[in-house]
């Protein structure tokens, strides 16, 4: 009986005498553990959405280029994949499918910037961008909807970036790809929304990671005047918004883009 009102509340519907706060809980939380895959989730962005899942009890494999074996006694489970390399991805699945079963939620965040002005950019550079943001985030998920359809649910989420709606000077490449992820994602939304499938893209603006805390002080300053609420976001209010994305609250939202700037970007 517990599980057929716990099924309504996911479904939508207010069971007779079940409390709309139980509702809420109910729809906010999934019921079993879910096996998620992070791409690119060993550092910054993609380590605080591997965690943000972990803590809410789903088993959480992190994909990244290491040469130790995966431990699936590990609370986040690391694995030897490259989004570039078909070879390494079924590998990486069939192990995943073994051990824990279908991957239910994919966050595809692998990704690199090689940046430079158009005419100094090369080609090597060009397709090194795109073979990993873009194809990348393709092959993954493409590898990820064979047990998705099996399952007649799951969740894809693309981490894209606020300079795919904008644009940015001396990132054609980079941008390029961020904004492919749209065209992808809302092209798998039609595809396999009628297997309960959604697959939206998270587009944050500047994010406290490695990278930019490279930059200088002056040029953080100058790119947080431009934010409207002044700051760089932290990794776990992206991390915050990709969970919320695989969540039952989330089941009727797909081919969305859902922006994380700040209000940078906003209008786009």
């Amino acid at each position: 009986m517990a599980q057929s009102w716990r099924k309504m509340c996911v479904a939508g519907y207010v069971p007779v005498g079940v409390e709309a706060d139980t509702v809420a809980l109910v729809r906010a939380f999934p019921d079993e553990p879910r096996v998620v895959l992070v791409t690119g989730g060993n550092r910054g962005i993609g380590a605080a959405i591997a965690d943000r899942f972990a803590q809410a009890g789903d088993r959480v494999v992190v994909g990244h280029r290491t040469n130790l074996p995966p431990n699936f006694s590990d609370r986040i489970v690391s694995i030897n994949l490259d989004v570039t390399d078909p070879r390494t991805l079924d590998e990486a699945f069939a192990v995943i499918e073994a051990e824990l079963g279908p991957v239910e939620v994919l966050v595809a965040n692998a990704g690199i910037t090689r940046d430079n002005l158009i005419l100094r950019m090369s080609d090597e550079d060009f397709d090194a961008v795109s073979d990993t943001n873009f194809g990348g985030a393709f092959k993954t998920a493409k590898r990820a909807a064979k047990g998705m359809l099996k399952l007649k649910r799951g969740k894809i989420i693309f981490i894209g970036s606020v300079v795919g709606l904008l644009g940015s000077a001396g990132q054609s490449n980079y941008a390029a790809t961020k904004s492919a992820l749209i065209g992808l994602a809302r092209s798998l939304a039609r595809e396999l929304g009628s297997r309960s499938i959604t697959a939206n893209v998270i587009a944050p603006g500047f994010v406290e990671t490695d990278m930019t805390n490279a930059l200088s002080d002056a040029r953080k300053s100058e790119i947080a005047s431009a934010i409207p609420l002044g700051r760089f976001a932290a990794p776990d209010e992206i991390a915050e918004v990709a969970y919320f994305l695989a969540s039952p609250g989330a089941n009727y939202i797909s081919g969305a883009v859902i922006p994380v700037d700040g209000g940078l970007g906003m209008g786009h």
